[in-house]
């Protein structure tokens, strides 16, 4: 099984009434959420852990999960209120304005000897669960019990509208780097917090500290990866007419950790022997996932059964 642990929320997404009006429509997100929902749309057994509310947002929340096949046995279900993310489209960005005071995410608790990690190949983290202390401890605790078994994940997703303190948050995000065997972020992601350094130079860093690959996405210019051994690789998007961009790098998250399994290479050191060939198609079906993605509304990604012969 795969896992992702971190944030699950629901977003009100720009749309317009009967008579054009402006109007703001729920639907079911959160990073890691999408991610696990993306593994499992991908015919891989997949759970979630964290946060879900038993309000009606949560309730729609563990439907949507359910209805994608990703197992809730992990997470923790609770009377704090979901989580709300309110989206605005600007140019092939989408900026968010969170309401996340105690909720059900960010009152998450992770509970020692809830997992054997022996069934666990992966576990994915990021995005807003790591930006408030609570969150940040509680999943370090889980990376650290977990470390020693399973391949550690992370995106760090940054939401600069949520931090306080950059230079702590940066502090922390390098941090979470060091412990994980797998790094992808955004371009976007990538000037927050390094500014205009030299991706490769950054790479090179982030490698010898611990990962055994990072990759940056840069939206429909496709993705770098480095690897220790497979050296550097660039792939190509696909050309799609794009209806939003919301989930599309949740979906290349999601793609990337199923092309390494389908390949036998997700495992630690599986992963630090990958070619350079294998680590191409990886990161070349992650891109097909997401520019698919973009072709509808909202985080919303593909089924295996919904990608054209040859994807793969």
């Amino acid at each position: 099984m795969l896992l992702s642990c971190g944030d699950a929320l629901i977003d009100f997404l720009p749309s317009k009434t009967g008579d054009g009006r402006e109007a703001l429509s729920p639907a079911v997100g959160g990073s890691c959420l999408n991610i696990a929902i993306g593994m499992a749309r991908l015919d891989v057994p997949t759970g979630f852990v964290g946060g879900i509310s038993t309000d009606t947002f949560g309730s729609m929340i563990a439907d949507h999960a359910t209805n994608s096949a990703v197992d809730l046995r992990y997470a923790t279900r609770s009377d704090h209120q979901a989580t709300l993310a309110f989206a605005r489209v600007t140019g092939t960005e989408t900026q968010y304005a969170f309401y996340d005071a105690d909720t059900a995410s960010r009152n998450w608790v992770y509970r020692r000897d809830m997992i054997a990690f022996e069934n666990i190949e992966c576990i994915h983290t990021g995005s807003t669960t790591l930006v408030n202390d609570k969150g940040a401890a509680e999943t370090m605790a889980f990376i650290d019990d977990a470390k020693a078994h399973v391949t550690i994940s992370l995106d760090p997703n940054c939401r600069p509208n949520l931090v306080t303190n950059k230079d702590a948050y940066r502090a922390r995000m390098l941090a979470f780097c060091r412990t994980a065997d797998i790094v992808k972020m955004s371009d976007v992601d990538f000037a927050y917090l390094f500014c205009d350094e030299p991706y490769a130079d950054r790479a090179a860093a982030l490698l010898s500290e611990g990962p055994s690959l990072v990759v940056i996405t840069r939206g429909n210019n496709g993705a770098c990866g480095w690897h220790r051994h497979a050296g550097a690789i660039e792939v190509d998007s696909p050309v799609v007419k794009v209806v939003d961009t919301i989930g599309a790098g949740d979906s290349f998250q999601a793609a990337m950790l199923v092309a390494l399994h389908r390949l036998g290479r997700i495992e630690r050191q599986r992963l630090r022997d990958i070619t350079a060939a294998e680590l191409t198609r990886a990161l070349s079906f992650a891109c097909k996932c997401a520019a698919f993605t973009c072709t509808r509304a909202g985080a919303d990604p593909p089924r295996s059964r919904e990608l054209p012969a040859g994807t793969w």
